[in-house]
Order: C-alpha cells, then structure tokens, then sequence
C-alpha cells in the first residue's frame, strides 16, 4: 500500500517506464512511477526492520531468524520484488488491453507476493508451504485491504 499512501507526495513521480511504448501501447503506464517503487522498498525495508526489533520476544514462532539475516537486504528484495510482481502484472494487462484500476482475479491479488517470494528466495528460502501459505493469504487479504483503501480515500477503485 505504500506506493497509494505516498502518492500525493510529488518527489520522483515520473512514470517506471518514462513513458516508453511496446508495439504501440504503455509498457506499465503512468500510474506506475519510481516514486512508487521509492516509498515501496523504503517501506518495506522501514516495516521488516521494525519487525526484527521487536521480534526478540517471540523468537519462537518466528519463520526467519533476523539474527540471522540482513535485514536490509531482505527488506529491499521483498519491497522490490512486490513492485516487480505489480508492474509485471500491469504489463500483461497492458497486453491484453486491460485498463488500469480494473480488476483482473487473480493477479490483482498475487502478484505482489509473487514477486516477493521470487525476490527473497535470492537470499532467504522459505519451505513451500510456508509460501503456498502466503500466496493463500494473500488471495484473501489484498481485497480487503484494496477495499479498505477505498473507503480510506487512498484509492478510487474498490479492488
């Protein structure tokens, strides 16, 4: 949600794609900016190093040892992986003449942790269930939270 919250922030809004056509069409479209994947990865850097510090109390039922790990380059592989899956799916959807804000199930809901879990596995590896877990969950809370967005004002579209 970081790339919604942060875009009425005008630092860096040019499009990923600067515009670019692919046989006659956007590549990913002008809602996909570097601003976005800016505020994405620093976000998910910000979250998951905030996750590791307070996460001492309740090593036990952790799925990664943040001792372990970087958490830095961890938060930057799964925030950019997230926005790779995002603008991976927007240009399929740009391919099959799909207009943005459009609800396309299932990859409206997938695709972010699809590119995480592609990301991530570069440095840390997850059991499968663990990540068929999560491409679940997502199917279920990416709706919700889109909706929820929507009724917050950070989105004009429902899903």
């Amino acid at each position: 949600m970081a790339p919604v919250v942060f875009k009425w922030v005008p630092f860096l809004n040019y499009p990923v794609d600067f515009n670019k056509k692919y046989k006659g069409q956007a590549i990913f479209g002008p809602h996909k900016t570097i601003r976005g994947f800016f505020f994405g990865v620093i976000s998910s850097i910000a979250f998951l190093y905030w996750q590791a510090s307070i996460a001492g109390s309740a090593s036990e039922w952790l799925i990664i040892d943040y001792s372990q790990i970087n958490v830095f380059l961890l938060g930057f592989l799964m925030g950019f992986g997230a926005l790779f899956g995002d603008v991976a799916r927007s240009f399929f959807k740009r391919r099959h003449q799909i207009k943005p804000g459009i609800y396309w199930f299932p990859w409206d809901q997938i695709d972010w942790i699809v590119g995480t879990i592609i990301f991530m596995s570069f440095y840390v590896r997850l059991p499968w269930h663990m990540l068929l877990s999560a491409i679940m969950l997502a199917l279920f809370f990416h709706p919700f939270f889109n909706y929820l967005g929507y009724i917050l004002r950070f989105k004009k579209n429902k899903f």
